[in-house]
């Protein structure tokens, strides 16, 4: 047998595991079970491709990357307190499986079905024989640590907080993953400066950044912002969303109506409160599944059911605009007008048109902030940059959904009224 397995990544080069390191012969075994596999059949961005082609990158890919980092941010920590030593195999199995539990079409499933997919991280970790069995061998109480660590209960706050916190690992990477392969340049970090920055503080036993890095934290802190505006909350996305959320409302009703062709699993999803089901029958499924179930119900006799299914598989969405620069009159004239023209040209309004808002919190004092180290002590970041204080305000977006036959309707309406964007 080798004794490595070296995963190849397009960020992080050659991830490389060691059989005779016991942590990380734990963590090569983790990635090997059926429940870990099946995160390479999940996409890190759900619906996001249909807008950003290369977007294709999956949850697998990601938990590794997110391992990958919290090894090199604590390895380096650790040279430094060697202390923090007995708390790496938690760290890193925490940080591999930390995404474990995200149903099809990630964030998205869970605004579809109510699916809460940190719930499901714990359940797996606990329910999963494969893991459970490898967390058994390690200690009787190992799993009540990884829970303690994503529930941010874990004794040494640093460990969870290079999981789950304001400048985390997970953010981290999927910062620089979608950049990467949605092509958005300016969502690209500075790995090395931001690990170099990173610190432990043994007083308070917490992660905190140099003074002399806090410039790449709030550059991390920028792209972050721009991120979620440009590419997390692209129209596009907002539309294929949209499109997503009706076709399973649709299919729900039809399958009320006992008139829906599933197969037992799907049932599942749309009957059941999803963070209840099975075990089984949520591992069972998968971005696979559910775009299989949208190809047979293209051809089903509930003609919004058939039409969505067939615009959301070719890619022929419904429009949004952005209107949150409108007052609530102008909002309301807009969707009555929108609504009016949907159901003339013979189309359901109620499911083709309508308002979505979307609120992004900015940067907060979420898991004790960003620290800061300095000769007077610790510093919230914010108190210390002004570039960062602009970014502490939540931004709301509100959308139109509407018909792409018609949006010229649409368009000449607000040109030719009061209305502006």
């Amino acid at each position: 047998m080798s004794f490595e397995r070296v995963y190849h990544d397009p960020l992080h080069g050659a991830i490389a595991l060691n059989w005779s390191d016991s942590t990380e012969a734990l963590l090569i075994q983790l990635i090997d079970t059926p429940a870990f596999q099946r995160l390479r059949r999940i996409r890190q961005l759900g619906p996001a491709s249909l807008t950003f082609h290369g977007a294709e990158g999956s949850r697998f890919t990601h938990s590794l990357g997110v391992m990958a980092v919290a090894r090199r941010a604590f390895d380096r920590m650790a040279r430094d307190y060697p202390q923090l030593a007995p708390h790496r195999t938690v760290l890193l199995c925490a940080a591999l499986l930390h995404d474990i539990g995200h149903g099809a079409f990630s964030h998205t499933a869970e605004e579809i079905f109510g699916s809460d997919h940190e719930v499901w991280t714990r359940r797996i970790v606990r329910e999963s024989e494969p893991i459970r069995e490898l967390f058994d061998r390690v200690s009787p109480d190992f799993i009540d640590q990884i829970e303690a660590v994503l529930l941010k209960k874990y004794p040494l706050p640093l460990i969870w907080q290079l999981v789950s916190s304001q400048l985390d690992c997970d953010r981290i990477d999927y910062l620089m993953r979608d950049s990467y392969f949605t092509g958005a340049s300016y969502g690209r970090i500075d790995l090395d400066r931001i690990l170099m920055a990173l610190r432990y503080d043994p007083v308070t036993q917490q992660l905190v950044v140099a003074r002399k890095g806090m410039a790449a934290i709030e550059h991390y802190l920028i792209v972050r912002y721009f991120m979620y505006a440009q590419v997390y909350n692209h129209r596009k996305n907002v539309a294929a969303t949209w499109v997503l959320l009706k076709v399973f409302e649709q299919a729900r009703y039809q399958f009320k109506l006992g008139n829906l062709n599933a197969d037992q699993n799907v049932k599942a999803w749309l009957n059941q409160e999803c963070n209840q089901i099975g075990l089984a029958q949520y591992l069972a499924t998968d971005d696979g599944t559910f775009i299989y179930h949208l190809q047979q119900w293209q051809t089903h006799e509930d003609a919004i059911l058939a039409d969505l299914s067939r615009r959301f598989l070719n890619r022929d969405l419904l429009k949004a605009l952005d209107i949150s620069q409108l007052e609530e009159s102008g909002r309301a004239l807009l969707l009555e007008k929108a609504q009016y023209w949907t159901d003339q040209a013979g189309f359901d309004s109620s499911v083709y048109c309508g308002l979505r808002i979307a609120v992004k919190r900015g940067y907060t004092l979420y898991d004790r902030g960003i620290n800061i180290q300095t000769t007077a002590g610790l510093r919230e970041i914010g108190e210390l940059s002004a570039l960062v204080q602009t970014l502490t305000q939540p931004i709301q977006n509100v959308w139109l959904i509407y018909l792409r036959e018609i949006d010229t309707k649409v368009k000449n309406f607000v040109e030719k009224t009061s209305l502006s964007l």
